[in-house]
């Protein structure tokens, strides 16, 4: 789902991506400047594998996610974000974002029941 950031206003903008067993749900707000809001929460289940024993399991997902979204370079000299998203061509890619949140989740260290 591509989201064109300059139709963004400060009523938010809601959205729901399903993907597998994860929901991906929350919402767009115009903050400032080129700086939109997103703010939502992921829920479900991912297959990871078990830092342990290599084994694959499900892991329970519920993580809120806050950061926020900027068309082109994100530069500023007196202010400092560090949750920003530099998106271009003035469009965010939702299903993007999600499976980068999903990627950082997996790359925790993360074990299966029989091993914690």
């Amino acid at each position: 789902m591509k989201v064109i950031l300059r139709k963004v206003t400060s009523t938010p903008l809601d959205f729901e991506i399903k993907s597998d067993e994860i929901i991906f749900k929350g919402f767009l707000q115009y903050h400032s400047g080129k700086l939109i809001l997103l703010k939502a929460t992921l829920s479900g289940k991912i297959n990871t594998n078990c830092n342990v024993c290599a084994d694959e399991f499900k892991l329970d997902v519920d993580e809120t996610v806050e950061f926020y979204l900027h068309s082109g370079i994100y530069e500023v000299e007196n202010e400092v974000l560090l949750d920003v998203v530099e998106c271009f061509d003035d469009t965010a890619d939702l299903d993007e974002i999600l499976n980068s949140e999903l990627e950082i989740i997996k790359s925790d260290y993360n074990t299966c029941k029989n091993c914690k």
